[in-house]
């Protein structure tokens, strides 16, 4: 098998499977396709094309049978965008918006929102907390 390429800046997509994976093997210790499709609420052949996709972009490591890890540039993004989250999620919750909502929203938001916007929201975060 060749090696995997440099990573290319991954899809909106593929930021959400790379979180859904980093979160089941942070709580269980691994990631199984048909796990990440019920998080994802996607069939499992859809999950094994992306997962396969990610493998040759330098995300994951798959074998058949076998199971997933993260690269470490896999590692990085999927953790970035739980950052990502995580701070718009917040930012909605405290300015008055129903957590679920800001949870749901926050999904959508986080692949969208600028790295100077998301500092600024980090800042204010911060000094609305003092």
């Amino acid at each position: 098998m060749p090696p995997p390429k440099t990573p290319t800046a991954p899809s909106s997509a593929e930021q959400d499977y790379l979180e859904a994976i980093e979160g089941l093997i942070e709580s269980k210790g691994y990631a199984k396709v048909v796990e990440i499709a019920e998080r994802l609420n996607l069939k499992g052949s859809s999950v094994t094309r992306m997962i396969q996709k990610l493998a040759r972009n330098g995300y994951l490591k798959y074998e058949k049978y076998r199971g997933i890890t993260m690269t470490e540039a896999g590692r990085r993004t999927a953790l970035e965008m739980k950052r990502r989250h995580q701070l718009v999620r917040n930012f909605l919750i405290e300015i008055g918006v129903d957590p679920k909502t800001a949870d749901d929203d926050a999904e959508g938001m986080e692949h969208c929102i600028s790295r100077k916007t998301l500092a600024c929201l980090e800042k204010w975060l911060e000094n609305s907390r003092r």
